[in-house]
């Protein structure tokens, strides 16, 4: 699909900081940064924990369950945020000195997603808890809150999800998107969340003298970092300024080998040094593999490995879920091509024959593995996309939505849900993705009716594939030390992106690697640069007659055998010689 580069606009504000190089200043400019301080990733500014709103509720309930050493159990979801929520929750808790704590993951297939009553049977049955901690979850699960309830559970809701117009009877809910909470920042993630209740909870113990009272070192919180950076980056949240210096400090210490083996484990396995990383590498390397496990087995696994202080055992733990992973790429690829075929009907290359709202069905679709459908399909059209597959019961089938700038997805499932009442059975999530449940005969209604929904309230420029561009470098600028200020000057990630320029070259030799990314060496104005672009088309490329080329890159620094030099990773490239 032909995409249109654009070039961001920099709005006229005085330099942020001389001392700066003049390309940081204009992408930090272009960014909305406007002075040095939101540059500044240090822990004691991080927004401090007050005006989440329950959270100190949450903190009494908390710390009665520790003096009385109440049987507590957290319930997380299966994906790499509820993984690390998980994770984080029961780290702190034991090193509070919780001795009755344990975990209990939804499995994906014979559940559904959160805290539901089925669920809540299965936690009386296996851990009859007196108290149960949401992560990630809970916001939308009204049913499983009452049947807790109706067993004298207290119920704690930690979450980020949208809340819908009625909230869930618990006990207490923190979650800073819920009505008349003041925190300042909506964006933290699952992992985020609970980071802060812990937070909240140390400094409550502290000032009691619970930790001296039983003789127990005062955790450094900090330590938890780097399993709070993986959550963040892998959800996909929008790296505001808080988010920035939690991510910042996480990657801090992954990059100073001071991370938990489960961590370290599952660079190694995909042949990465954890110590040269950056943020994306979390999301791209070690939140697929940790996925893995909640999309084709049990999440538990990866939550093992996040909470194995034993290298060897992580190790083997990773080994199983880089093994899920693979197996989860060929499931993809296999539905990827299945949908494509499906989408021929639609003739994919002419915008205009396609629906504005794209749904897609296929019975032998894997339902852990269409939320990462959904997303290809997605970058690949630029319209919202929902992949459904058969739930478990064969009546209804599950949905995972993805959308693009322009279009609240969960919204327009709200919008829906309210006008067709007995269509969606339930749903949940975000801007940018949701899930949904329904039932099968109303497949094809169901699509009709999100089409027009997107179609009223999508405007026909936000379908064109926009890229956003920093601009030109100039052929000096084509630099290593360029590519390493740029490295170190993140962390980039969803709103804010990483730095991205665009410019004409002449391609002085191409060739296939990997079967299907074109290694390319590049010239402009005499100086010469290796580039590289993943995942080609290959019915266009390589092109033997394309001697010029418009290309949108990220500069980056290859490593080979102890050798440093920078390359470019081309993210899209056109013809010039027939423009």
């Amino acid at each position: 699909m032909k995409k249109k580069i654009i070039r961001r606009e920099l709005k006229e504000t005085a330099s942020i900081d001389h001392t700066l190089h003049p390309i940081l200043q204009r992408i930090y400019q272009a960014r909305g940064i406007t002075s040095l301080t939101e540059l500044d990733h240090a822990l004691e500014k991080l927004l401090p924990y007050h005006n989440l709103l329950g959270i100190e509720k949450a903190v009494q309930y908390l710390a009665a369950a520790l003096s009385h050493q109440k049987k507590m159990l957290i319930v997380g979801d299966f994906d790499a945020d509820g993984a690390t929520s998980t994770a984080v929750a029961i780290r702190a808790l034991k090193s509070f000195g919780a001795q009755h704590i344990h975990y209990l993951v939804p499995n994906r297939f014979a559940f559904g997603y959160g805290l539901t009553p089925e669920l809540v049977a299965v936690a009386i049955k296996e851990f009859n808890p007196d108290v149960i901690i949401t992560v990630d979850n809970g916001i939308a699960n009204h049913a499983g809150v009452i049947a807790a309830k109706e067993n004298n559970i207290t119920v704690i809701i930690t979450d980020h999800h949208l809340p819908a117009e009625t909230l869930p009877p618990a006990d207490v809910i923190v979650n800073p998107n819920q009505h008349g909470d003041f925190f300042p920042s909506k964006n933290m993630a699952g992992v985020g969340v609970i980071f802060y209740v812990m937070l909240a909870l140390r400094r409550h113990l502290t000032e009691t003298q619970w930790f001296s009272v039983n003789n127990i070192p005062e955790p450094n919180m900090s330590k938890l970092l780097d399993i709070v950076a993986l959550g963040t980056v892998a959800d996909v949240v929008p790296l505001d300024y808080n988010n920035r210096i939690m991510v910042h400090q996480g990657l801090r210490r992954i990059r100073a080998d001071q991370c938990i083996p489960g961590i370290k484990a599952l660079f190694a396995i995909a042949n990465r040094d954890h110590r040269k990383i950056v943020a994306s590498d979390l999301g791209f390397i070690v939140a697929p593999r940790l996925n893995a496990a909640g999309r084709l087995d049990d999440m538990s696994l990866g939550i093992e490995c996040l909470l194995c202080d034993d290298h060897a055992k992580a190790r083997a733990m990773a080994t199983t879920l880089n093994q899920l992973n693979d197996e989860r790429r060929i499931i993809e690829q296999d539905m990827q091509e299945s949908a494509m075929t499906v989408l021929e009907k639609f003739k994919p290359n002419q915008q205009k024959t396609l629906p504005h709202g794209v749904c897609l069905f296929d019975e032998t679709w894997h339902q852990g593995v269409i939320g990462i459908v959904a997303a290809r399909i997605k970058d690949r059209l630029h319209r919202p996309v929902i992949a459904f597959a058969r739930a478990a019961n064969d009546v209804e089938i599950k949905g995972s939505a993805r959308s693009i700038p322009g279009f609240h997805i969960r919204d327009a499932l709200a919008s829906i849900a309210t006008q067709h009442p007995q269509m969606i059975e339930k749903f949940g999530g975000h801007a940018m993705a949701a899930g949904l449940t329904l039932k099968r005969e109303y497949f094809e209604k169901f699509s009709e009716i999100f089409n027009a929904v997107v179609s009223q309230k999508i405007r026909e420029e936000d379908l064109s594939h926009k890229l956003m561009t920093d601009g030109e470098l100039a052929s000096n600028e084509l630099s290593l030390e360029i590519a390493e200020k740029l490295r170190e000057a993140g962390p980039w990630g969803q709103a804010f992106p990483e730095p991205l320029f665009d410019g004409v070259f002449t391609i002085i030799d191409q060739r296939l690697v990997g079967s299907k990314h074109l290694k390319m060496l590049l010239s402009k104005e005499g100086k010469t640069i290796d580039a590289i672009a993943f995942n080609v088309d290959l019915n266009q490329w390589p092109n033997y007659r394309c001697h010029d080329v418009n290309v949108a890159y990220r500069m980056d620094i290859n490593e080979y055998r102890g050798k440093r030099s920078v390359q470019m990773i081309v993210e899209y490239m056109e013809s010039k010689d027939n423009s």
